[in-house]
């Protein structure tokens, strides 16, 4: 079966392609955050799936385009394997022609680990929303081209391709509804709250219970108008080479994430933890100092280690024996409001291995539960008063043709019910700071907040 392509006109900003179809319950956009920032490439955009799965605890609901479901108990990650089927071969040198889109939860994670149940469950969301995709627009911002891609798996697709190429040509799209803040936003820690709590993993910490805790507080506030909106104005603040925005039936997922969480290309695997942050400033001289002084922390080196340490564990799993390697240790990357060390673990998967296999056992990633995994998942569970739902889950792709690329959901917001929720955490060791780490909490947040208390955001370069 071959890929069916049509070039499209070339966007230089792919949200008004997108507009035409956000309003769409299970509409997806992959943004790299151009033109705010080219350090991405590839967007994709998708709507319309053919089948889609929702996870809730131990049940998937698998829906067809008829409307026609199923439920299953099985594995969620077995479930969306056996869905992709065998994998098809891609020479269109994109990379994706469809697949599944869609996020995994960190909640995901108790089909993998045995958790206790103590936080508080308010957010009735999927622990998994994933869609299967038989057409994407693609737009390569390197070659400033685009194209609507098929695999024409679904006989509607390739009777609706003339509608399809129509609607993406026509550049008609419908204005949002404006996103307003009605409320103040609130945390489920204050100052005190996150003291006892870190408190507590310092002890963990100290009894030999574990290394580092990534602990986490979250924000909402109560809202009006669309979540596309809210978007549209996030990437402009804070634009990602991980970026997202997931229209589901019941709520949006929103994400300005900088963090790969995994990457696999034909067999070959990335993965790059995020793990050190500096705030930002506006003065160039200090700017610089703050970087040079991440660069130089021990402490931050260390935790990074740590994490670089768990994720050559979790792909060696799955990779080939002696394949795991870490290209590039303590790199420094720099975006809208932080700077953050990030290091770059490789390696080669397994050719009897699949990339969902990879993904289960590298979930949810390590860069944001601390180590050992397991420990520090039952510490998460016990000190933090809400579940993560899609915050520190994972939002992206994985190909007919078994090529994947997933973000790790930091930097993250959930609209559910006309609330807005948005979290900030970072990894405690033992010589964490208090003060330090709970102001770090609030630069990581710093453009969700903005865009959270702010009515008017202005373009860049306005």
């Amino acid at each position: 079966m071959s890929i069916k392509l049509t070039e499209l006109p070339y966007p230089r900003d792919s949200s008004a392609v997108f507009s035409v179809i956000a309003h769409e319950p299970w509409s997806i956009f992959l943004d790299s955050g151009y033109p705010y920032t080219d350090t991405g490439r590839y967007d994709i955009l998708a709507g319309r799936p053919y089948t889609t799965l929702m996870t809730f605890d131990q049940r998937t609901i698998i829906t067809d385009q008829d409307g026609n479901q199923t439920h299953s108990t099985e594995d969620p990650f077995n479930l969306l394997k056996n869905l992709l089927g065998e994998k098809r071969d891609n020479f269109s040198g994109l990379p994706f022609c469809g697949g599944a889109l869609g996020y995994f939860a960190y909640d995901l994670g108790r089909r993998i680990e045995h958790l206790p149940q103590i936080a508080f469950n308010d957010i009735q969301v999927p622990d998994m929303a994933i869609g299967l995709y038989d057409w994407a627009v693609v737009v390569d911002h390197h070659q400033r081209r685009s194209w609507l891609v098929s695999y024409g798996r679904n006989q509607r697709t390739v009777e609706q391709w003339q509608d399809l190429l129509q609607l993406f040509k026509s550049g008609v799209n419908r204005h949002p509804v404006n996103f307003s803040p009605l409320s103040k936003v609130v945390s489920n820690l204050d100052s005190d709250s996150y003291a006892r709590a870190f408190d507590r993993i310092k002890y963990y910490i100290r009894e030999g219970d574990c290394y580092q805790v990534n602990l986490a507080q979250r924000f909402m506030i109560k809202v009006s108008g669309s979540p596309w909106d809210a978007y549209l104005r996030l990437r402009k603040i804070n634009p990602a080479p991980f970026a997202s925005f997931f229209n589901l039936p019941d709520c949006a997922v929103l994400s300005s994430s900088p963090e790969r969480f995994l990457k696999v290309t034909n067999g070959l695997v990335e993965t790059k933890p995020i793990k050190g942050t500096r705030r930002r400033s506006a003065f160039a001289y200090e700017d610089k100092a703050l970087a040079v002084e991440l660069l130089e922390s021990e402490k931050d080196r260390a935790e990074n280690l740590m994490i670089v340490d768990l994720l050559r564990n979790d792909l060696g799993k799955n990779c080939i024996n002696g394949s795991v390697s870490v290209p590039k240790l303590f790199a420094l990357e720099s975006y809208a409001t932080v700077h953050h060390l990030v290091s770059t673990v490789t390696g080669q998967i397994r050719s009897d291995r699949h990339a969902l296999d990879l993904f289960r056992g590298c979930f949810p990633g390590g860069s944001i539960t601390g180590a050992p995994k397991l420990r520090s998942m039952e510490i998460i569970e016990e000190l933090e008063p809400h579940r993560r739902t899609v915050y520190c889950g994972s939002l992206g792709y994985i190909g007919f043709d078994g090529n994947m690329d997933c973000n790790i959901a930091i930097r993250t917001l959930l609209y559910h019910d006309g609330k807005m929720y948005c979290w900030a955490g970072g990894g405690i060791v033992v010589d964490s700071v208090m003060e330090a780490e709970y102001q770090e909490c609030f630069d990581k947040a710093a453009a969700l907040l903005h865009l959270l208390e702010t009515k008017e955001i202005k373009d860049v370069g306005s």
